[in-house]
């Protein structure tokens, strides 16, 4: 007897490991996938600095090299924790390999601040501060109006005598700055639009949602149906939507579902999120994270059980934001920049979004550039591509 049962302890004593096993691995995975959703929808306000300065003179700057500041073109300097500015051109020279390679690039221009070595923070948009100081064109503070307050806005007035009654809506993307769209003004300007250029719920300096998080779009679309009306409301005759990154996928949830959407002209997108579950998917492979925990973030996102676990007041379905499953529902004529190296949003969305929507949507594949960086590598191109889509 007393032999028989020692087994059975042993198999007790193992169903019992294997069950609790089961259970710390599931808690494991849950806490994985929560951390990984509440990641997409949680704005991030503070950036750290990323650049290291090891030298300047009066037409350089070296710093260490990464895969930003190696990066073809031109881009801009956060310095002082965004106190200063200064503005880069192409690279000159690469020096060494590894952590301690080098690069020195072209130094265009100091907008504020002094630039010394040591640390700081690379800038996509190249320029800083508003219309007025980095453009030298004319704009005027004003406010929109959503359902979460007042919203900060740049309009900027076409030349004078050439305004043809055409708006530009200009949506930046996820946790980015108006500066985000800069690059585009001087092209939209020269066609004779107003330029409109809103915050958005959460942005620094925006009111926030109920929840202070990301819907992907599914409630931001609110704050640019407010700009197009205000748009609407002071003298547009027709409506052109632009869009960066998250702010093309919140482009798209406007043109569904706003009662104005018959109003907009063109729409056109730069590395837009087409698709936020192939976004998903690519940032849960950049960060070793298993499809299965990607899956389970994407349920607890549209879960009304589980929004105390993300802090949300209503359910993200991801799944509502794919428009190449829905692009019969994409009804305005569209044109998408979008690089073959995006190394954020993945461009195969945008080329798929087009070959359902032949003459419809058309897509360029840029050949190479960081996400949302075409016009740093190449602006006249860009700027050529974009006006001929326009006029």
């Amino acid at each position: 007897m007393t032999q028989s049962t020692t087994p059975v302890r042993r198999t007790a004593v193992a169903g019992v490991a294997v069950a609790g096993g089961a259970v710390l691995g599931g808690a494991v995975s849950m806490g994985t996938a929560t951390y990984f959703a509440h990641r997409i929808i949680t704005p991030e306000h503070e950036k750290k600095d990323d650049v290291t300065v090891l030298s300047v003179t009066d037409a350089t700057v070296t710093v260490r090299a990464t895969p930003d500041t190696t990066a073809r073109g031109r881009y801009g300097l956060w310095l002082d924790g965004g106190a200063g500015h200064a503005r880069l051109g192409d690279v000159l020279t690469t020096e060494g390999a590894g952590r301690t390679a080098t690069v020195t690039r072209e130094l265009l221009g100091i907008d504020i601040g002094e630039l010394a070595p040591g640390s700081a923070r690379w800038n996509k948009y190249f320029y800083c501060g508003t219309p007025s100081s980095a453009l030298g064109l004319d704009h005027e503070d004003i406010v929109v109006t959503s359902d979460v307050g007042d919203l900060p806005t740049w309009r900027v007035p076409p030349r004078e005598g050439v305004g043809r009654g055409d708006w530009a809506i200009l949506v930046h993307g996820r946790s980015a700055m108006r500066e985000e769209t800069l690059r585009a003004i001087p092209v939209l300007h020269r066609l004779g639009m107003t330029c409109l250029v809103p915050m958005y719920r959460n942005d620094i300096g925006a009111p926030p949602s109920e929840d202070g998080r990301y819907s992907l779009g599914l409630s931001e679309w609110r704050d640019v149906d407010a700009a197009m009306r205000y748009a609407l409301a002071h003298g547009a005759r027709r409506l052109v939507l632009v869009g960066w990154s998250m702010g093309g996928a919140i482009v798209l949830q406007a043109l569904n579902r706003s009662d104005v959407a018959h109003r907009v002209h063109r729409v056109f997108l730069d590395g837009p999120v087409i698709d936020w579950g192939s976004v998903l998917a690519h940032q849960a492979d950049l960060n070793h994270i298993p499809r299965p925990l990607d899956h389970l973030a994407r349920r607890l996102m549209r879960s009304r059980a589980s929004r105390h676990l993300l802090r949300i007041a209503e359910p993200v379905d991801v799944a509502a934001t794919n428009w190449v499953d829905r692009a019969d529902e994409v009804a305005h004529r569209m044109f998408i920049i979008h690089s073959a190296t995006d190394e954020t949003v993945p461009f195969a969305p945008s080329l798929d979004l087009a070959r359902r929507r032949p003459g419809l949507v058309h897509t360029y594949v840029w050949p190479q550039a960081r996400h949302c960086q075409e016009w740093n590598t190449n602006p006249s191109l860009w700027e050529d591509l974009v006006a001929s889509f326009l006029r």
